[in-house]
């Protein structure tokens, strides 16, 4: 038996969020960081920023400036910071001019989360490069597929899921189930399903969450 508290985190999130990539980059170093403090048990939930959106997307830069009211040089200062804080997290920005629909993209995260999480972690950011970083449609099938041999995991079988529209009522519950519980911007991450702590935040800010909530479990 052993004494290293097992900690859960379902972080809550979207491809299409530039933020999360952010996000996941701190909460990993933070992990890293409390090394063997704590065992932590990683599980990504869906999110979409954009449900709505068609399946031809729309420009990247119309699409941020209707939605929250910025101009271009607003838009070139938020990519700057951007930038700036992925780097910081070992996180390179790409070009992204369209805003695609991440449904299917999420599909393919439950599907991976079935097989095992660490499946699912390597698909997260196969799909985060494919997107934030190198400005592919993650609508599309072929870039989808892209992701998951990229991943390592069955291309065949992901195939599959995509032709026959499996897992779309998983996806729906989980995104309802979070709605629920007043989930309204991402990252969202979810510490033993208790604990939140929302947006790109510093490694610093996480690392503090593992640790109490670690020290917590071990005193208990």
């Amino acid at each position: 038996m052993t004494d290293t508290p097992r900690i859960r985190i379902d972080f809550v999130s979207d491809v299409a969020c530039p933020w999360c990539a952010v996000g996941l980059g701190a909460l990993e170093r933070a992990i890293e960081r409390v090394g063997d403090e704590a065992e932590v048990e990683l599980h990504f939930q869906p999110f979409e920023l954009n449900p709505q959106m068609p399946p031809e997307g729309e420009d990247a830069d119309s699409h941020l400036a209707a939605k929250y009211g910025l101009s271009p040089a607003q838009l070139e200062q938020n990519r700057q910071v951007l930038r700036e804080r992925g780097e910081a997290v070992g996180f390179r920005f790409g070009t992204r001019s369209r805003i695609v629909n991440t449904f299917d993209a999420h599909r393919l995260l439950h599907w991976a989360g079935e097989q095992s999480p660490g499946g699912q972690r390597a698909l997260k950011h196969a799909l985060l490069q494919a997107y934030q970083g190198d400005g592919l449609d993650v609508s599309k099938p072929e870039v989808l597929l892209g992701a998951v041999a990229a991943a390592g995991l069955d291309v065949a079988a992901a195939r599959a899921v995509l032709d026959t529209g499996a897992h779309a009522e998983a996806v729906r519950e989980r995104q309802a189930h979070y709605a629920s519980r007043g989930i309204r911007a991402v990252p969202s991450v979810i510490f033993e399903d208790r604990h939140l702590v929302q947006g790109g935040q510093p490694v610093e800010v996480f690392e503090q969450a593992l640790r109490q909530i670690a020290k917590a479990r071990r005193t208990a």
